[in-house]
């Protein structure tokens, strides 16, 4: 079995929806007392908020790094970042290191093309529906549409997530709302949506909606485990 390294705390909610995933996947698979091979390396979310609002994208490249090659110096086999808007600077990250980053991205859009969707809504920051380092990775190496809510929808869905869900508070009028836009989305023409940012799954959930939702927390978690174990 590899070592897996997580470098998490972005937000700690959602870290440990990885952790519970990581280690359920391993039991699955092997069975008895097994468990993930994991190092984490979790950072102050709280300085990597600030950076990302104040656009200083570079700074907060340099504190993952130094987490990153951490947990690649005490012994992991490859790295999970265990949050969808920080993918923004894997490719930074990925200079650095000598063992692989296993992208979300990758991981999501895999699962997609299984299951023949050609064209997916996305919900996530701000960050990740508006810039391109995230839908344009979709888009141009998967050949998969990508469809971002409107812009007063785009602002909702980066306030929950920022004033509530990565502070734990789970409201039924913020999941109201974000199943009125998933609603929207579909009517767009998406097969389904993903939920790109991993405290979404905290309040959406695939019973709340007959739409298709892909949760990137677990969908990475589960190509973790697979990589982890092949």
């Amino acid at each position: 079995m590899k070592t897996i390294g997580m470098l998490g705390g972005m937000s700690w909610e959602s870290t440990l929806s990885y952790y519970q995933a990581l280690n359920e996947g391993v039991k699955s698979e092997l069975g008895g007392l097994h468990s993930a091979k994991i190092l984490l390396s979790s950072v102050d979310f709280a300085e990597i908020e600030a950076l990302q609002h104040a656009g200083e994208w570079q700074a907060t490249a340099n504190i993952l790094t130094s987490a990153a090659q951490s947990i690649e110096s005490a012994g992991a086999d490859f790295l999970m970042i265990c949050t969808n808007t920080m993918h923004k600077v894997a490719d930074d990250i990925q200079a650095q290191l000598s063992i692989p980053i296993l992208h979300i991205a990758d991981a999501t859009a895999e699962d997609l093309i299984a299951d023949g969707i050609t064209k997916v809504g996305l919900l996530g920051t701000a960050f990740t529906m508006e810039q391109d380092f995230y839908k344009g990775r979709i888009q141009d190496k998967y050949k998969i549409d990508v469809l971002v809510p409107e812009r007063d929808d785009r602002a909702l869905v980066h306030k929950v997530i920022y004033s509530e869900l990565c502070l734990g508070t789970i409201r039924d009028s913020s999941r109201q709302q974000y199943l009125n836009i998933i609603d929207k989305l579909y009517a767009a023409g998406a097969q389904a949506v993903i939920l790109g940012c991993t405290e979404i799954a905290l309040l959406v959930q695939q019973k709340d909606t007959k739409v298709k939702l892909y949760d990137t927390t677990q969908i990475h978690a589960q190509h973790g485990v697979a990589f982890a174990l092949k």
